[in-house]
C-alpha cells in the first residue's frame, strides 16, 4: 500500500500503510479517520463501527484517536479492549447487524518501522475501491477537532468461542498433540496458544513477550522469519509448529521436521478437511499466482475452481455467490466464507490441527502422502525493481507480449488478465505483473522441477528487460 508524501495519503486496495517516519502519524491518521468518519455518517448515520488494533508502537493510541474521532460524527463506536487480529474485528462486524464497518490500526507483515490502517465493510470483508477513492477524495488538510465518546469491550473471547466450534474438539483432545506456537509478537499473541490449549494440545509458545520492534524479525510467517519456528519445534520434538502474521489473517505450518510447508502443500491439506471432514463443497477461487497443485487438489475433491487476478477484493466479489467454499491468495492467505469472508489465520491453525489429529499420522507423511496423489511443483518469485519510466514504458507494451515460446516451450494459453500468464500443458506456468503501487516488475513461474521453474523465470525475466 502506498505511502504519504507532503499532504497526499493514498491507499492501496485495502486501506493506507506508510512508515512512521514517512507520514504515518496522529496527525495524518486523524485525517483518515475524518474522512471515514465523513462517509459512513452520511452513508449510514447513527451505524456501528468496529475500531481494533495490533500490537506495534503507537496502535492502541492510534485506535482511540480514529474511535473518538468516528464517534464525534453520531455513529456508535466499539472499540477493542486489547490488542486483537484482524479476522476478530471482521467477525465482530460481521455478527452485528447495526454494524456498518471496521478499521483496524495494523500493518498486518511489514516491519516494525510500519503502520497501517485496514478498513473492513459491514460483513467483514474489504470496501470497494470506489469507497477508498471518496475517501481519499474526503481527506482534507486539517481534521476536526471534535471527539465523541466509544465503548471498549472484547472482541477477542466471542470470536475464539466461535472458533471452538468450528472443529471437532473430542478428535483433538484425544490425539492431544504438542504444537510450538509462534504469533511473531503480533496480535494473535496469547489468542491462539489459550485456544489450542482449551482444546487439549499442549502448547508451547515463543516470541511472547511485548516488542514493539518484534524482536528485529517481521511479522511474516515465511523464512527467514520462520526460523525460530522451525527449530523450537525440532528441539521440542513437538507434532507441529504454528505461525500467524503481525495481524494474525495469514497462517502458516512447520511439520515435526521443522519444515515450512509450502502454500502449495499447505492449501490443499486444508481443502481436503474442509471437504472430507466438513462436507463442504462448491468453488475453489484462488489468485492466478496460486499453485497448480491447489487446483489438481480441488479437481480431485469435485470442486471447481475459479481464478482472478492479484488482491483480495477479487476473491472477495467471488464470494458474494454463495458456492465458494474457500478463497486463496498465493502465499497461503486463506477465506472460508462461510465462517467469515476475510482471510482467518487462526482457523487455517485450527483445520491443520484437526486434520492432523483425525489422520493419526505425521505431517510429514500426510505431505508425502498428498504429494504422491497430485504431485510435486516447485514455486518461486523474483521482483525487477525499475526506474518509473522504466515501469511505464513496460505497462505500455505489455499488453501487445505475445510470445511463441519461452524457455524453449511453446504455451497452449496466453492470458493478459494480470499483466502476462503463459500456461503449458504440463501445468507449469509463467507470469510477469508489474506493481499497481509501486516501481517493481513481479516475475513468478512453476513447474515440476526447480531447473525447468528457473528456466522459466529467466526467460520471463528477459522478456521484461527486452520490454522497454
Amino acid at each position: 500500500m502506498d505511502s504519504k508524501r507532503g499532504d497526499m495519503i493514498r491507499f492501496g486496495y485495502d486501506g493506507w500503510r506508510a512508515r512512521f517516519d514517512d507520514g504515518f502519524d496522529s496527525e495524518n491518521l486523524a485525517r483518515v479517520a475524518d474522512a471515514l468518519g465523513v462517509m459512513w455518517a452520511d452513508s449510514a448515520p447513527d451505524s456501528t463501527i468496529y475500531v481494533g488494533y495490533d500490537t506495534r508502537h503507537g496502535s492502541a493510541d492510534g485506535a482511540r484517536l480514529v474511535a473518538g474521532i468516528l464517534a464525534a460524527y453520531g455513529l456508535i463506536v466499539k472499540m477493542s479492549d486489547a490488542p486483537c487480529p484482524t479476522p476478530a474485528v471482521a467477525w465482530a462486524c460481521a455478527q452485528d447487524d447495526a454494524a456498518y464497518g471496521a478499521v483496524i490500526l495494523t500493518a498486518s507483515e511489514r516491519s516494525c518501522e510500519y503502520g497501517g490502517v485496514l478498513v473492513r465493510g459491514f460483513d467483514g470483508g474489504p470496501v470497494s475501491r470506489d469507497f477508498l477513492d471518496e475517501v481519499e477524495q474526503a481527506i482534507s488538510l486539517k481534521p476536526s477537532s471534535e471527539r465523541g465518546a466509544f465503548e471498549e469491550c472484547d472482541l477477542v473471547g466471542p470470536y475464539l468461542e466461535h472458533l471452538a466450534s468450528l472443529v471437532d474438539r473430542g478428535v483433538i483432545a484425544a490425539r492431544r498433540p504438542r504444537i510450538v506456537v509462534d504469533a511473531m509478537y503480533g496480535s494473535g499473541t496469547a489468542c491462539l496458544a489459550q485456544l489450542l490449549g482449551e482444546l487439549g494440545c499442549e502448547v508451547i509458545e515463543i516470541h511472547v513477550e511485548k516488542r514493539e520492534d518484534f524482536g528485529g524479525i517481521h511479522p511474516d510467517p515465511r523464512d527467514p522469519w520462520a526460523d525460530a519456528c522451525e527449530q523450537a519445534v525440532v528441539a521440542h520434538e513437538a507434532d507441529m509448529g504454528l505461525l500467524l502474521d503481525g495481524d494474525a489473517d495469514r497462517a502458516a505450518v512447520v511439520d515435526e521436521l521443522g519444515n515450512l510447508l509450502p502454500a502449495r502443500v499447505l492449501v490443499p491439506m486444508v481443502l481436503g478437511n474442509l471437504v472430507m471432514g466438513h462436507g463442504a463443497h462448491g468453488r475453489v477461487v484462488t489468485t492466478l499466482t496460486c499453485s497448480a497443485c491447489i487446483e489438481r487438489e480441488a479437481e480431485r475433491l469435485g470442486c471447481e475452481t475459479t481464478s482472478v487476478p492479484v488482491g483480495f477484493s477479487r476473491i472477495y466479489r467471488e464470494m458474494l455467490d454463495t458456492d465458494v467454499i474457500m478463497g486463496v491468495e498465493e502465499y497461503g492467505g486463506v477465506c472460508v466464507p462461510s465462517h467469515l469472508k476475510e482471510r482467518d489465520g487462526l482457523l487455517v491453525c485450527l483445520l491443520a490441527v484437526e486434520m492432523l489429529a483425525k489422520s493419526g499420522k505425521s505431517l510429514s507423511t500426510m505431505t508425502g502422502e498428498l504429494e504422491s496423489t497430485i504431485g510435486c511443483m516447485s514455486y518461486a518469485r523474483r521482483d525487477i525493481r525499475l526506474d518509473p519510466a522504466a515501469s511505464q514504458a513496460f505497462r505500455n507494451v505489455l499488453p501487445g507480449l505475445n510470445p511463441a515460446k519461452l524457455a524453449g516451450k511453446a504455451p497452449i494459453e496466453v492470458s493478459h488478465a494480470d499483466g502476462l500468464r503463459v500456461q503449458f500443458d504440463d501445468d507449469s506456468w509463467a507470469l510477469v505483473r508489474p506493481s499497481r503501487t509501486s516501481a517493481v516488475v513481479r516475475v513468478y513461474a512453476e513447474a515440476a522441477t526447480a531447473r525447468d521453474r528457473d528456466d522459466l523465470l529467466s526467460a520471463a525475466c528477459e522478456l521484461v528487460r527486452e520490454g522497454f
